[in-house]
């Protein structure tokens, strides 16, 4: 069966308004791939401006310097600290948890 041709006007409510913000091609693209997954979230802009922030953070910190980054950017010293412990937190790319469940 060929693909129906969609156009905004076919849309409502926040999907209307997505497609207008993206454009109908990468609406349709998007409902393809997350279509019906009722756990897609979209971050807002200070969230995303904050990972980014982070991670300048994070490779910028060499263990003694929390005050100079917190006045750099404006946190504090212990939201520093936080960033850095969250990051140490994760695990390095490949490497496996003691406690990860077999995937298999």
């Amino acid at each position: 069966m060929p693909e129906e041709k969609f156009s905004i006007d076919d849309l409502y409510g926040n999907q209307r308004a997505i497609a207008e913000v993206i454009g109908i091609e990468a609406y349709i693209k998007l409902a393809k791939a997350f279509g019906g997954d009722d756990s897609l979230y979209v971050a807002k802009l200070d969230k995303l401006e904050n990972i980014k922030r982070n991670k300048k953070i994070i490779s910028e910190f060499n263990g003694y310097n929390h005050q100079r980054l917190a006045d750099k950017y404006g946190l504090s010293v212990r939201m520093i600290r936080e960033i850095i412990s969250d990051y140490n937190k994760k695990p390095l790319k490949g490497q496996i948890s003691f406690f990860d469940e077999d995937k298999n």
